[in-house]
């Protein structure tokens, strides 16, 4: 009782002596005329005899602030002039070559190559790379097939399924995620993945001439013309389009430049999905679909025509490798490349009893047998790594057939040169007014 007894009596005075110093203060601005009173600095007189050792101290300092600025100033000197400095900056655009495209490029891959990945993290990765593959080098379909080499037809079927939801999932533009995608356990590790940044990811303040977008239902937009939708493109108002759609499906829409400046009555007009492709070869996006075996990749072609008239089988063994002089890809309109799971294309049309070949007959399926890898340093080439490779081997010859005589008319245009600019945004994540 005595010891705190003892401690109140100290609390106390501390209390009483910061009270009284408050209070001194208070006294001394006020006879201050309002005006706190600041200490005087006292004038500190020069030395008149200074040392041979303090001029080369201040002759070394100065110096060395003098190199320190100049530096700073080179460093900078470039920091905002985007002709002359482009190291470290991001793309603001994705180039384009300002040409209508209508060839498309189909990829297709089993989905038993998650069942090697021991976690979830790690299927969702893998998932990851071959959709940043399929962006990179612009890819329009990916066919996600069953090998029928799982063992489990559950396991397989789930493994079908979980490649198939990633892939949508990132393909779909941000803003539009939570329309179509519920939380779900698939996407626990959504966020661990690097986004797409294709040009239908468009970001804040973008004026794009297409949109992605959802239409609102009656409940979620004021009333407009009659026989007309609402749709929502990530952009401040629902955008009023030509039709009447039904609610909760994705499209795309076509705005004029002058439509972003408009205060409200923005109006759009819905366009095909390959539009923007065929327009000037803008890059939109890939679809996804699901293939019961490898035989179905071949028939349910989605495109016009309803099949592939350019096939190509990538395997070690193949009969011709990229590296060839004499290599080089027919004009085509849709072109598919086939990939096989941890054992080749072999096991997955031996396995495929709806086609009737054998495993070592695989070569007549394809127009291309082709080996995208010769000499490889290792036994063997996991499925991602092949797409990843094989896509970019194929690369150049896939854009000689841009402009395909065979699959259009071909347009007389204006040549633009391809401008890139760049942004001194160092991140590279995607963002819209909606996220």
């Amino acid at each position: 009782m005595e010891e705190e007894k003892a401690f109140k009596t100290a609390a106390e005075i501390r209390k009483e002596k910061k009270l009284a110093k408050k209070l001194l203060k208070r006294k001394r601005i006020e006879e201050s005329g309002g005006v706190r009173p600041r200490p005087i600095k006292a004038a500190v007189a020069p030395d008149p005899k200074p040392t041979a050792d303090k001029e080369l101290n201040n002759s070394a300092a100065q110096t060395k602030k003098t190199i320190l600025k100049e530096n700073k100033l080179k460093k900078n000197k470039y920091a905002n002039d985007k002709g002359k400095r482009r190291f470290g900056r991001v793309m603001e655009s994705v180039p384009n070559t300002n040409k209508p495209r209508y060839s498309t490029l189909s990829i297709a891959v089993p989905g038993s190559v998650l069942l090697n990945c021991q976690t979830r993290e790690l299927q969702t990765q893998l998932v990851g790379q071959i959709a940043r593959a399929c962006a990179i080098y612009m890819v329009d379909e990916v066919i996600v097939f069953d090998d029928q080499l799982g063992g489990d037809s559950a396991k397989s079927q789930k493994a079908l399924s979980f490649m198939a939801k990633i892939l949508q999932y990132m393909e779909c533009p941000q803003y539009l995620r939570r329309n179509f995608f519920p939380m779900h356990h698939d996407l626990q590790f959504a966020g661990l993945l690097c986004p797409l940044d294709a040009p239908h990811h468009v970001r804040v303040g973008e004026r794009s001439k297409f949109r992605e977008g959802v239409v609102l239902g009656e409940d979620k937009c004021s009333s407009g013309s009659e026989g007309k939708s609402f749709v929502n493109i990530g952009v401040r108002q629902p955008v009023e389009i030509d039709r009447q759609l039904p609610a909760g499906i994705r499209c795309t829409v076509e705005l004029e430049p002058s439509a972003y400046s408009k205060p409200r009555g923005i109006k759009g007009k819905v366009v095909s999905p390959a539009a923007p492709r065929e327009h000037d070869g803008t890059y939109w996006g890939y679809t996804t679909r699901l293939a019961k075996g490898i035989g179905a990749v071949f028939e349910e072609c989605p495109f016009p025509g309803g099949k592939y008239d350019l096939k190509i089988g990538t395997s070690e063994r193949g009969d011709i490798t990229v590296e060839d002089s004499k290599f080089s890809l027919p004009r085509y309109k849709h072109c598919l490349v086939v990939f096989g799971g941890v054992a080749g294309i072999e096991e997955c049309v031996d396995a495929d009893e709806s086609l009737g070949l054998h495993g070592d007959d695989s070569r007549s399926l394809f127009d291309l047998w082709v080996n995208t890898c010769p000499f490889q340093g290792s036994r063997t080439i996991r499925t991602e790594e092949a797409v990843m490779i094989s896509l970019a081997r194929l690369r150049p010859f896939v854009a000689k057939n841009v402009e395909s005589k065979d699959a259009a008319p071909k347009q007389r245009q204006q040549k633009i040169p391809v401008e890139v600019e760049f942004s001194d945004d160092a991140s590279s994540e995607e963002s819209s007014s909606e996220e």
